[in-house]
């Protein structure tokens, strides 16, 4: 392979000096309301505001600083002092606005006032509350339940969330998708099958008591910088730390802890990972299964010589199935197999795994490296296997670590935004409200998105989100969503999902999570739930960046009360003007997780509403946890052939989902553009093409769908050869539709089948 050290890659260590530059230059451009410092030292500690951005949990002991570089960014870009007012609509079309970056439609500012599409001028115009809730009511009354889908991103508050899902329901659809349908779907499906718990199995103390941590795919440096915290606690016991990730991502290479001054000052280092394995996209399946061989092996030894067991086979005998099955298939594949589709050497397999065999406890962390494979159920599957070979389910210091990226997306699913029936509570909603809810399952995204390109869709109802720049076959998809006959979005600022209308189309400004929430009995406040299944209240303190601003709970109060028949269980007046009685309504529809809720919802780091498989209760088909056989020893649903790459959608640090901060992923070395496309040297150099050069990506599955992107710069990176990245949400318009996780249909965006070609109509 081509010499990397002269690649485009920071050196420098995650958090440290650049990450309180970049909380400033954010500051800066957005110029924040002042009161946003004082949001910030309330950040993640009861009384204050649970942070808006990932879903990493609060400690009880908390520091005076409990907030990481992003959750900083996403303070300060929604408390702007920037609005766009209906004013701004009378110098700019819909239609122009569609050439606008991501960056410059939010950079506009807060919205301030209900808006309407107004077709003949392609314009927004402004619109009191009460007739857009007229009149999108009297559209949705008379519509088919099937043709209307309520979707939600994972920002909304538990107690809207739950109204939002009672609306759909009381409407007469589970059309209920959400935001984990994109990332983490794969886990709630895949591990619900083997362990029978769709969430992860730690708490924070088990980070104090792990040996050992193995990532897979998740990038704490980005995506939740907070971890970087425990990580750095742990270092310091002696704990290690092993790392599976196609790029070299900072946050597991070194960190500067920001909030230490000695740190800073010296600029010590921590050093993360003990070992970082480059494998290829799509070679979890492989990797982890050559971890087990080689544990599997070095029992065998132990036991023929006499000496105590590597796997915890009393664990196994009592609390597992399927281990036989599995233990044949891990001996009798080849390591020639398993070097050839992981990418990694054997050597360094059985250097990892001589950390996990030697480590009492280990938890195994995973983000959407993971997830966003065409089999990313059977890559968990795989690494539950890893876990269950000695025990590191369901006890101190060990357990999965799925890592959540959005605030509250696991929170909305645990009370009732989920399209499938069988997991609602329907006799209890029965026996609360009065109604029959719909038992038949509703849309995922993919499905509800495949349902709009066929036009079965006729209106979408989205509580948050930018749900048109998230989605595959994004330019399919802004055709079919303009077509629709409504379109009503929440939202806080301007974003791409606006600029594709539907025949009416309203955009509905809400308040954010750290605004006062003033309703009839006085100020309000918010629950949300973190990776960890810990439930935080949060209380705004800071002015509304308009008196015209509704609550998301108010303005799912307000459709649904506009929409619905009247009936006496359904007080939508009541729950607006007291959040209280709607955690009271949670609590009787959930009681075992939401018992004595408005009591304990400001508990320090929150209160945990249970595991099963935390206290090794599985409640799966068989009733034990499953061992998983795999049929293949690759995730990415496509087979390899000479000129076909595998691409890996990113983020940068400068981002967070669909929303663009800046241009600036210092911890890739890529400044100023988003426009590139990582690929190893070799692969470069195989291929005719040259550093620097200018190319364009082309989807390579045939299905009768174009898809292109160009306009990329090429960029010689240290990446495995036959992968290339490229960012996230641009790349949207790559991933078709069909091209998701078997199980879950979560896309399969870490490993899409590309051409790269040089883009001659750039020249």
């Amino acid at each position: 392979m081509a010499d990397t050290k002269d690649l485009p890659h920071s050196d420098g260590p995650a958090g440290g000096w650049g990450s309180l530059k970049g909380i400033a230059r954010v500051f800066g451009e957005t110029w924040a309301d002042p009161g946003a410092i004082e949001t910030l030292g309330r950040l993640n500690k009861p009384g204050g505001v649970m942070c808006v951005s990932c879903a990493w949990p609060k400690p009880a002991n908390y520091s005076a600083f409990e907030f990481c570089e992003n959750g900083a960014k996403a303070i300060l870009w929604e408390l702007t002092s920037a609005r766009c007012t209906p004013e701004f609509w009378h110098d700019h079309t819909v239609t122009e606005l569609r050439d606008w970056p991501d960056h410059d439609l939010e950079m506009t500012g807060r919205l301030t006032r209900p808006l309407k599409y107004d077709p003949e001028t392609d314009r927004y115009v402004a619109i009191d509350w009460d007739t857009a809730f007229a009149e999108i009511g009297a559209t949705l009354a008379p519509m088919d339940p099937d043709s209307v889908v309520f979707y939600a991103s994972g920002h909304a508050g538990l107690e809207a969330s739950y109204l939002y899902a009672l609306f759909a329901r009381l409407f007469g659809t589970n059309n209920l998708p959400q935001s984990s349908n994109m990332c983490h779907e794969t886990t709630s499906v895949g591990l619900k099958k083997v362990i029978g718990s769709p969430v992860g199995t730690i708490l924070w103390d088990d980070l104090e008591q792990a040996d050992a941590f193995f990532f897979f795919g998740q990038n704490p440096g980005t995506n939740s910088p907070r971890f970087l915290h425990p990580l750095q606690e742990a270092k310091k016991r002696g704990a290690s730390v092993i790392t599976f990730n196609p790029i070299r991502e900072q946050g597991l290479v070194a960190f500067v802890n920001p909030q230490s001054i000695t740190d800073m000052v010296t600029g010590h280092e921590t050093e993360i990972s003990d070992q970082y394995h480059q494998l290829q996209s799509g070679g979890d399946v492989a990797a982890i299964l050559g971890l087990c061989k080689v544990v599997i092996e070095a029992d065998d030894a132990a036991k023929a010589e006499g000496q105590p067991r590597v796997l915890d086979v009393d664990f196994i005998a009592e609390h597992t199935t399927g281990f036989d099955t599995f233990i044949a298939k891990a001996r009798a594949v080849p390591w020639d197999d398993i070097t050839r589709e992981s990418g990694l050497t054997e050597a360094a397999m059985r250097d990892a795994a001589a950390v996990y065999i030697t480590s009492e406890r280990v938890i195994g962390v995973y983000g959407m490296g993971l997830t966003q494979h065409t089999h990313g159920a059977l890559n968990i599957a795989m690494l539950v296997n890893l876990l269950l070979l000695r025990g590191n389910i369901g006890r101190p210091g060990a357990g999965c670590c799925p890592v959540r990226g959005h605030s509250n997306v696991q929170g909305q699913r645990t009370v009732g935004i989920w399209e499938k029936a069988e997991h609602q509570p329907n006799d209890k909603l029965k026996e609360l409200f009065d109604f029959n809810p719909p038992m038949k399952d509703g849309y995922a995204i993919v499905d509800a998105i495949d349902a709009l390109t066929k036009g079965k869709v006729k209106a979408f109802l989205s509580l948050g989100g930018n749900l048109v720049r998230a989605v595959p076959d994004q330019k399919r998809t802004e055709v079919a969503w303009a077509a629709q006959d409504l379109t009503v979005i929440v939202s806080t600022k301007l974003n791409r999902s606006h600029l594709f209308p539907g025949k009416s189309a309203y955009i509905l400004p809400c308040l954010t999570r750290n605004e006062v929430d003033e309703q009839a009995t006085g100020p309000q406040s918010v629950t949300s739930e973190d990776s960890f299944s810990m439930i935080s209240g949060s209380t705004g303190h800071r002015k509304p960046a308009s008196e015209h601003l509704k609550s998301e709970l108010a303005i799912v109060c307000g459709l649904a009360k506009a929409t619905l028949p009247a009936l006496p269980s359904l007080k939508w007046d009541d729950w607006t003007d007291d959040y209280g009685l709607v955690r009271d309504l949670i609590e009787a529809t959930y009681p075992d997780d939401f018992h004595d809720f408005n009591a304990r919802m400001f508990q320090p780091g929150g209160f945990w509403r249970g595991n099963p498989a935390h206290d090794r209760v599985w409640k799966t088909d068989a009733g034990k946890a499953v061992f998983t056989t795999p049929d293949e020893l690759t995730g990415i649903g496509f087979q390899n052939r000479p000129g076909r790459y595998r691409l890996l959608t990113m983020r940068s640090n400068d981002q967070f989902n669909t929303t663009i901060y800046g241009y600036s992923d210092r911890f890739r070395g890529i400044e100023g553009t988003r426009e590139v496309v990582l690929m190893n040297p070799d692969d470069i150099a195989a291929a005719g093409l040259t550093d620097g050069q200018t190319v364009r990506l082309i989807c390579d599955l045939d299905d009768g769908h174009d898809r292109r992107l160009g306009g990329l710069k090429l960029v010689a990176y240290n990446i495995p050869r036959g992968t290339v990245g490229s960012y996230y949400p641009e790349t949207n318009v790559l991933v078709p539709l069909s091209h998701h996780d078997e199980l879950s249909k979560t896309p399969a965006s870490k490993s899409v089948p590309v051409r790269v070609e040089w883009d001659d109509q750039a020249d």
